[in-house]
């Protein structure tokens, strides 16, 4: 009696749970598809991720995968690997000194909900706030490009428009950081030598280096050392004949002794000046094979660089007047990459101390902008004699200079 009872309840129980078994399914597929179509209309990005899966990006041929440091990281520095990937020489390290902070429009990303500090009921403050605060993390090291999507951001990196390719100790830090207060303006704070020590790496990783642009903005670079490479001309070329190119210069005796200096400060058991620039001093015979005398030969590397640009694509700033008249020589540069006159008397003020102008402090900021410690260095006492005949020196190469360029620099 118990079995017959039981039977019935066995065979029922079966049924109902075939015929439940469509039902579920359909729902299941149901509720799948509503949570495919809502990722999708809800906007995704060229990384997406579902839960905490990631969708992996295309690695650079011969490049190790990545992964991007989420947006709740912003103004972290890169991994380990990419710090080593684009570690600066050590020749440059005290020339780029890192800001704090971290740029927005290097790390916030399409579709993903930010807010910003100041903005009214926890909104997200739009173009103009993103504007003010993008240059605060320019000078820390470049990500791994392959860690890096070209349209995951704000604005898109592009190719410079336009780079500052020399001299070396003629003012190329200065107008770099004078350009950067300019808000049409996107520069790299680090000198990426790729033109001359990385060009093997290849255009792509070049162009992740830069940070990102809204229309309307240049993009721009600085290498001093790009000006006395044989091979740099051709290889930015092949970039863009279009690019337009700045050289700072200023009176190569000076210039060869500022050179020198930076290089004592480093290496204190470095040979006198004299030593190392004449190769006979009583003969007064110049060593043009050390490269502090040999940067200073303006005209012969200009000669290289006009076989492949017109005289028209380039500006020669005067480091002289970038001390002297820092606002007038800035209108000068700003005319040049077409942008309006923004930077002018009103952003200066000398500093004694130091010996050259400096930037006023901006709107709440606790102090002005003055270049680093390396700038500014006193100058070794060279004997006087030895300081004419290197003026005799380059004086052929300096009228040749000026008739080039059609401006006379005064150095003569």
């Amino acid at each position: 009696m118990g079995c017959g009872i039981l039977k019935p309840r066995v065979v029922s129980g079966h049924l109902g749970s075939l015929r439940a078994q469509p039902k579920v399914s359909l729902l299941l597929t149901m509720i799948c598809l509503f949570t495919f179509f809502f990722y999708c209309l809800s906007g995704c990005d060229s990384q997406m991720s579902f839960g905490s899966l990631r969708i992996a990006q295309p690695v650079a041929p011969g490049r190790s995968a990545s992964v991007e440091p989420s947006i709740s990281g912003a103004g972290e520095l890169p991994r380990s690997e990419d710090v080593k990937e684009n570690t600066l020489h050590p020749a440059e390290a005290q020339e780029n000194t890192l800001r704090p902070g971290a740029a927005l429009l290097d790390t916030l990303r399409l579709g993903t909900a930010q807010t910003i500090p100041g903005a009214k009921d926890g909104t997200v403050a739009w173009v103009d706030s993103l504007l003010s605060r993008n240059r605060t993390m320019d000078h820390k090291l470049p990500h791994s490009p392959g860690a890096i999507s070209m349209h995951s951001g704000i604005g898109s990196k592009k190719f410079p428009q336009a780079i500052i390719v020399g001299v070396k100790k003629g003012g190329t830090r200065a107008l770099l950081e004078f350009l950067r207060i300019h808000p049409d303006v996107r520069a790299l704070g680090a000198e990426p030598h790729f033109f001359d020590r990385c060009y093997d790496k290849g255009l792509e990783w070049y162009r992740n280096l830069m940070p990102r642009t809204l229309e309307g903005q240049i993009t721009m670079e600085k290498t001093p050392s790009y000006f006395v490479t044989p091979e740099a001309p051709g290889r930015i070329y092949n970039m863009s004949k279009d690019t337009k190119l700045i050289v700072v210069v200023r009176n190569p005796v000076t210039r060869a002794i500022s050179d020198y200096t930076q290089t004592l400060s480093k290496t204190p058991s470095l040979p006198t000046f004299q030593a190392l620039a004449f190769k006979n001093t009583s003969l007064g015979t110049i060593d043009t094979t050390w490269s502090a005398i040999r940067i200073g030969i303006y005209a012969k590397h200009l000669e290289n660089w006009l076989q492949y640009f017109p005289l028209s694509k380039f500006l020669f700033v005067s480091g002289e007047r970038l001390v002297s008249d820092p606002a007038g020589e800035m209108g000068r540069v700003q005319d040049f990459l077409g942008l309006k006159r923004v930077i002018t008397d009103k952003h200066f003020y000398f500093n004694k101390t130091k010996g050259f102008p400096c930037l006023k402090k901006p709107e709440g900021s606790g102090k002005p902008r003055c270049l680093g410690k390396s700038k500014g260095r006193p100058h070794p006492n060279i004997d006087k004699t030895l300081l004419l005949r290197l003026q005799e020196f380059y004086r052929p190469y300096n009228m040749k200079f000026y008739q080039m360029t059609g401006h006379n620099f005064g150095w003569d």
